[in-house]
């Protein structure tokens, strides 16, 4: 173990989540390169789907350039629409609020709960009492961690609500032995370069349901009627994925499980390392649930918390002998070459969603989530060795 006087800066940065690639990539995409199928079509795509399906165990998948444009279209396959109030997890990306944006949709925000960072059902049981007649639920599995998923459901029956399922993070993670991705009536996966296998880009829209995956092909391509001139009769996208960001994926896939074991690799080594810290883990339900790891996170424990203020852009902290605070970290783990970040800032602070509805169970959780927590570097490229470094790093921030 290091101490803070012998650590010297990485020569090369140590990243939060990089991808990671093997052979079987460059072959495929070799092949589309080499057979000239450049564009939307080709049999990466065809492979891509294919996998996808049989690893989340729907029926049908969709391929597309990106997992928001995924989230739009099941958005607009729910039947969202200008007015419709839309249930959403409140501690999450963006790109799982905006979709409900673009159809002219209005997100009501739900808190999360301690045991999975996950939307609250008790929060969501709050939200009907408030909002009756919703129909749209929009629920996030954090981090690469399922949500409670049983308890969400049963509150969405009783309330005849569907669930669209933004499982971006989540590729691989299991509940109940079940795949997360075949969780909602339809459901998301992402492809971006820092998830836990890549295409670069891309995304996967999940369903079981023929007619859904037919509309969203035909949405995918801008809507193209069955003539043999360019006809449209309704507003379609340029979502659907090209060869060769599907080769790509294609070859990652075989790596899911070696992926999901590296990420818990590191996972497991933070834990041990930060464990006489006053620090917790992200935290998941062992007994039920399955993550892939994708990102390893931390709160600082409130009793640890050196002073910290943050406005809408710029953070500042006051050091404090024992103490320590995500803002402390991050920046002593930046000037050290080390890529963190801090936990997803709630969409209720934002200033896009600030003026849409908050239902919290109790006190909100997110918020403080917010302040204690970050994201730790989880690369599958960084060796055991610099992590230790990294485990050095944040243990001197608390001297």
């Amino acid at each position: 173990m290091y101490n803070g006087s012998s650590i010297t800066p990485f020569e090369k940065k140590i990243y939060l989540a990089s991808p990671t690639m093997h052979e079987k990539e460059r072959q495929y995409v070799k092949e589309a390169f080499d057979t000239n199928w450049m564009s939307t079509v080709g049999k990466n795509i065809d492979e891509a789907e294919r996998l996808a399906a049989e690893k989340t165990g729907r029926q049908y998948a969709v391929a597309l350039t990106t997992g928001t444009a995924g989230l739009h279209l099941a958005a607009k396959l729910a039947g969202i629409s200008a007015g419709t109030r839309v249930f959403c997890s409140d501690l999450t990306f963006i790109a799982t609020v905006n979709p409900i944006s673009y159809e002219g949709g209005i997100p009501i925000l739900i808190d999360a709960e301690r045991t999975t960072w996950n939307m609250d059902p008790a929060a969501l049981e709050k939200a009907f009492a408030l909002y009756p007649d919703v129909k749209h639920v929009m629920i996030v599995n954090l981090y690469g961690t399922p949500c409670r998923y049983d308890e969400l459901r049963a509150v969405c029956d009783r309330h005849g609500a569907v669930i669209i399922e933004d499982a971006a993070e989540s590729f691989g993670a299991q509940y109940k032995g079940k795949a997360v991705g075949a969780l909602g009536s339809l459901s998301v996966i992402s492809f971006n370069g820092n998830k836990i296998i890549t295409g670069t880009s891309g995304g996967m829209l999940l369903t079981d349901d023929a007619a859904f995956a037919e509309k969203a092909r035909k949405w995918s391509t801008q809507s193209r009627d069955n003539a043999p001139w360019y006809q449209h009769s309704e507003r379609g996208y340029n979502y659907r994925m090209s060869n060769m960001v599907a080769g790509v994926i294609r070859g990652q896939m075989d790596s899911l499980d070696a992926h999901i074991a590296a990420k818990k690799a590191i996972y497991d080594r933070y834990k041990e390392g930060l464990k006489d810290l006053p620090v917790t883990m992200n935290p998941f339900d062992a007994t039920n649930s399955t993550p892939n790891f994708w990102l390893s996170c931390m709160t600082v424990d409130p009793e640890a918390m050196c002073s910290q203020t943050r406005d809408d852009c710029h953070p500042t902290y006051i050091k404090e002998h024992g103490k320590s605070c995500p803002t402390e970290i991050l920046e002593t783990l930046l000037s050290f070459n080390v890529e963190g970040r801090p936990l997803w800032k709630p969409m209720h602070m934002q200033p896009l969603f600030a003026e849409n509805a908050f239902v919290a169970a109790d006190e909100p959780v997110d918020e403080d989530l917010f302040r204690r927590g970050l994201c730790l570097p989880s690369d599958i490229n960084m060796t055991a060795e610099q992590q230790e470094t990294v485990i050095a790093i944040i243990r001197h921030c608390f001297d």
